[in-house]
């Protein structure tokens, strides 16, 4: 899609119980960086600025579900959020994606990337980090 001759972007989102990262791609859609890091309860407010700065074409949620591959606790959340999102951004295309190991993950990507064990011990910082990868694996797929 374009807007103002532009192209649109994907948005990814790690859903916490406290806090929210967000993480999009450029307009090309070809590189994932993390954008912030939110309480969820500013997350709506958050989304709807966004989306009246950005053309955004899809979005991308971390699903957490167990080893055995039930849904976790949190995906009933998860889905009520994205159910008044649709409402409200019908164009917008929602894809829940797993999320297994992500912060793991962003903790071993902060390490590699020389952040010093304090920064690295900022919940906000893996949040979006955690988004940024989220994004990433579906972008690979």
């Amino acid at each position: 899609m374009y807007r103002n001759g532009t192209m649109s972007r994907i948005i990814a989102i790690d859903y916490g119980t406290k806090r929210v990262g967000i993480a999009v791609t450029d307009p090309l859609q070809i590189i994932a960086s993390p954008l912030t890091t939110i309480e969820r309860s500013d997350l709506d407010d958050f989304i709807d600025s966004y989306m009246v700065e950005e053309e955004v074409e899809q979005l991308v949620i971390g699903y957490p579900r167990h080893v055995d591959g039930t849904r976790m606790p949190l995906c009933k959340q998860i889905d009520s959020w994205v159910e008044t999102f649709v409402e409200k951004h019908p164009r917008v295309t929602v894809h829940r994606t797993e999320e297994s190991y992500t912060s793991v993950e962003a903790v071993e990507a902060l390490i590699q990337a020389g952040i010093k064990k304090k920064k690295r011990r900022q919940k906000a910082l893996i949040d979006r980090m955690s988004a940024c990868l989220i994004l990433k694996r579906y972008l690979q797929h």
